[in-house]
């Protein structure tokens, strides 16, 4: 069973609240048997207890190949979700980053986190990274330095070269673990890795809470494990009556406080972490500490950070982690890829459909066979070719096919503003209008959902869900250009720069950009859907196809350590970035920009009224508003798209 079946099992056995699968995912779905028998007959495994500087140790399993002809690298997996299953007797069913590697010969190494599971020590979320000058303190940094000191001195028949990887949180131990890199650190690859809880991974975009999948995932995470062990007796049930569905369930649950307090009403504890969270609405030092992108410097090993397109958890993370590392490291072997995957589908998936998107090949199978495979073979046995790896290898989602740049923001594209005007049009032209907006009421009891699936847990392709079902709400302001007469391709961060207003004193602005299909696009013939899909019978002509989706309180138009309150029917503008993405509209397409307030549950409801800590606020503090976006004059608003030239 692999890990994430483990921390499943044993919480859907514990839970009736719908456990989301948030973070997980850092190894494939579990492999076919002949690859689980291939293991047991080729690897001998042990567990110990590792030694850190502190003191603490942190439980360990080791699978070795049982062939002594040869040394072996070491690949190194560090991970909060539980390294299970434990006893040495029993095998996890694939190895490595993916199911090619158990026959690629390594020396595979998992490692439960400092107060996870069964290591011992006190765990802390994001734990923050410190300066290593006094060597009794420690961080992730220095557990991962001193677990691969322990492992290249203890473990027979290594050839000194050691590897990381993980995705989602393992991703941010991998990250972590690269700074001031042990001398046996040779390559690491933090995927879908988590870098800063406030500003786009996991817990928030742009100080907005991302509520559903957050608050299923720390209903069980979040519990305190007094001590080690993997039974996970600890963890309390839910007792309250199971929701039906996200929808109704947060709708009905009130404001941020009350959602709150709905762990202790149904757990009988409260949840440290959420109640911190809750605390700190602002950019503070708190959630500064744990941004671990500023921190990643002294790094020596070859570094391939992985991302998805469609990862609505981490693919901040992803292009935080390749930027920064090639900023603050120069001369280092530093890629970026990402492809057209979910939160960690190319471990696990085939990679040409997500949804009702089709990507026209297997774009899972590709990476693993010729990015991932290879890389690791590169640089810890000095076999493999990486030719296939550019620098920034990214997955075109509307030509179907890979595009190599040399850096996340093109020099081959153009920052182009593409104008929201009158009658919900869209032009690369500036209009000559000298005023004029469009409005709507957004109201907090009845707000936008942001996919038509809304169970108790978010569905992974709601990012290329057709947007039809959306604009057709009256809360929902549409702008489309003409169709395509060629082809448009963009590549780099969105930024939309808007200029709004509401009777409110607070509100969201959620900006989509999606790629309209031609009214008789058909899917290629013998393509559909996969068949466990919920779409296996959609019809794709005039598609709808979400490329990316973000809110932007307006609290933090100047700023996210400070909330202002909005001036209520005063125009103002309000500038953010939106995660890149790498897409060409076809011809005979149409770009369609969506604005509205509210995604609702992804997002939690903003109460539409100031609140020096909107964290806190009830449903008494919700208030309807009428908001305006501005598309003409002085206040013309756009959004600023990267068009390759």
């Amino acid at each position: 069973m692999s890990i994430k079946s483990v921390f499943l099992f044993v919480f859907v056995a514990l839970f009736t609240f719908g456990l989301n699968a948030h973070s997980f995912g850092q190894t494939p779905a579990v492999a076919p048997n002949e690859l689980a028998k291939y293991i047991t007959d080729n690897y001998t495994k042990r567990e110990v207890m590792i030694p850190v500087r502190d003191g603490i140790k942190l439980f360990t399993a080791i699978y070795e190949p049982k062939d002594k002809s040869q040394k072996y690298p070491m690949l190194l997996n560090r991970t909060p979700y539980t390294v299970g299953p434990y006893g040495v007797a029993n095998f996890k069913q694939s190895l490595g980053p993916d199911p090619l590697f158990a026959k690629e010969g390594y020396i595979f190494v998992y490692q439960d986190v400092r107060g996870k599971t069964m290591s011992e020590g006190e765990f802390m979320d994001v734990r923050p990274d410190i300066a290593n000058t006094d060597k009794t303190k420690i961080d992730e940094s220095t557990d991962t330095y001193d677990t691969i000191d322990w492992l290249v001195k203890n473990v027979d028949n290594n050839n000194g070269r050691v590897g990381t990887y993980g995705i989602s949180y393992p991703g941010f131990y991998t990250s972590a673990g690269s700074i001031d890199s042990h001398p046996a650190l040779k390559a690491c690859s933090p995927q879908a890795p988590v870098s800063d809880w406030y500003m786009g991974d996991d817990m928030h975009h742009n100080g907005a809470i991302f509520l559903t999948q957050n608050f299923n995932f720390f209903t069980s995470f979040g519990q305190y494990r007094p001590s080690p062990n993997f039974d996970f007796k600890y963890v309390k049930s839910w007792t309250g009556p199971r929701p039906t569905d996200a929808y109704n369930y947060f709708l009905n649950a009130g404001g941020l406080k009350e959602i709150a307090d709905e762990y202790e009403k149904n757990l009988g504890v409260r949840i440290k972490f959420w109640d911190d969270m809750m605390q700190h609405p602002n950019y503070d030092q708190f959630w500064k500490d744990r941004n671990i992108l500023t921190k990643l410097k002294n790094i020596t090993c070859a570094t391939m950070t992985v991302g998805g397109w469609y990862d609505n958890e981490d693919l901040y993370g992803a292009l935080g982690t390749y930027r920064h590392i090639e900023k603050q490291n120069p001369g280092i072997f530093n890629v970026l890829v990402v492809g057209p995957w979910d939160h960690g589908g190319w471990s696990r998936n085939d990679g040409d459909w997500l949804g009702t998107a089709y990507f026209g090949q297997k774009t899972g199978e590709y990476f693993r066979q010729n990015m991932e495979v290879p890389f690791f073979g590169h640089f810890l046995k000095d076999k493999g070719d990486i030719s296939k790896i550019k620098e920034v290898n990214a997955f075109d989602t509307g030509s179907n096919e890979w595009r190599a740049f040399d850096n996340y923001s093109p020099s081959t594209s153009t920052d182009t503003p593409l104008y929201l005007t009158a009658g919900g049009t869209a032009r690369f032209e500036l209009p000559a209008s000298t005023g004029g907006y469009s409005e709507y009421v957004s109201d907090p009891s009845n707000p936008v959902p942001y996919t038509q699936k809304i169970t108790n847990n978010y569905p992974r392709d709601f990012m290329t869900e057709d947007q039809r079902f959306a604009s057709t709400r009256p809360d929902v302001l549409v702008f489309q250009t003409a169709p395509l007469t060629e082809d448009l391709t963009i590549a780099g961060d969105i930024k939309p720069t808007l200029f709004i207003s509401s009777t409110g004193t607070d509100s969201d602005f959620v900006v989509k950009l999606i790629d309209v299909f031609p009214n008789d696009y058909r899917y290629p013939a013998g393509e559909k859907p996969p068949q466990n899909s919920a779409w296996s019978v959609f019809q794709p002509g005039g598609y709808e196809m979400l490329l990316r989706g973000e809110p932007m309180p307006a609290r933090f138009r100047n700023g996210f350590e400070k909330g202002v309150p909005l001036t209520p029917n005063a125009p103002t503008k309000l500038a953010f970035t939106m995660p890149g993405v790498t897409h060409t509209f076809k011809k005979g397409h149409r770009v369609m920009i969506q604005i509205q307030s509210t995604w609702f549950p992804l997002v939690a409801r903003n109460p539409q009224k100031f609140l020096t800590n909107n964290k806190i606020g009830t449903a008494a503090d919700f208030q309807k508003a009428t908001q305006r976006v501005y598309t003409g004059g002085r206040y013309q608003s756009a959004i600023i798209l990267p068009i390759q030239k």
